[in-house]
């Protein structure tokens, strides 16, 4: 229901992102170790059982297509995986276009621009607004340090090529070290020049309250990053997100747990296969 609030920046992590066939049960084992639960005792698997549903797991695909959910995220120190971020949402836009067809805004136009520019901005420019970061990270907007990820386009969303920040190559595809030549497989993201030394601090920014940059608690903490104070923190909302805005009146049923957003039954099937998996990672 929050996420038909304008005073709430709604996300996701990326565990369940998107439905599929194998999600609800990947999930029971997943949930039971991150709360230290026990499959040998019934309320325990009872309680994981109730913090997983189908019905609202496939609501969110589609909220997430609507514009309703505005930012994805990896979740931290328990059921994320902060590796996956781009790819599941590339994942999801792709399972959502193939269930759903174009958008409105793209329809009959030949293109999903407006779907591939509400998808990216959910993890680049509002997870920014979200944090008070966008005045300096967040897009490639003069005045911002972005990270350029250079990708070949049989890859995108899954190994980039190459990561510029600051002007400097922080990590690239590399072959084998003991190669002579630099093409020999495993080919891997490998950190480069940018990640090493003095780069590191001069390519990076610590964000800090402004009480504390005020304070110059760098210096302090002997940073070798530049710090930068969050800002507009107190005053965005839902209307910020970018193309991420929508506000529909979002109702659940606390018996079937289904999902309704203006009336609407939010539903989908869960995929049985997805892109960007397991064969990109092969070599």
């Amino acid at each position: 229901k929050v996420c038909g609030l304008p005073n709430v920046l709604p996300s996701s992590t990326n565990p369940t992102r998107p439905f599929t066939v194998n999600t609800i049960d990947e999930h029971l084992d997943m949930l039971m170790v991150c709360h230290h639960l026990d499959k040998n005792i019934p309320e325990d698997v009872a309680f994981a059982e109730s913090r997983i549903r189908g019905e609202t797991i496939a609501a969110e695909d589609i909220l997430h297509d609507l514009g309703a959910i505005s930012v994805m995220s990896s979740d931290a120190q328990a059921m994320g995986r902060v590796g996956e971020v781009v790819t599941r949402t590339w994942q999801t836009a792709d399972k959502m276009k193939r269930q759903r067809g174009a958008l409105p805004e793209d329809e009959g136009k030949g293109h999903d621009n407006a779907r591939i520019k509400r998808y990216i901005a959910k993890y680049t420019i509002n997870a920014a607004i979200a944090h008070g970061m966008s005045h300096k990270v967040g897009s490639v907007q003069t005045g911002r340090l972005a990270d350029l990820v250079l990708w070949k386009p049989e890859h995108f969303g899954t190994k980039p090529e190459i990561v510029i920040k600051g002007g400097v190559i922080a990590w690239a595809q590399m072959g084998d070290p003991n190669a002579s030549i630099p093409t020999p497989q495993p080919v891997l993201m490998r950190p480069m020049y940018g990640s090493l030394g003095a780069a590191v601090g001069r390519t990076s920014l610590a964000f800090v309250s402004a009480a504390a940059a005020a304070k110059d608690v760098g210096a302090k903490y002997g940073l070798n990053k530049r710090v930068e104070a969050v800002v507009n923190t107190r005053h965005i909302g839902k209307k910020d997100m970018v193309h991420n805005d929508a506000m529909p009146d979002i109702t659940v049923d606390s018996e079937t747990f289904e999902v309704r957003a203006d009336g609407v039954h939010l539903t989908c099937e869960p995929a049985k296969v997805l892109p960007l998996a397991q064969k990109f990672f092969l070599f």
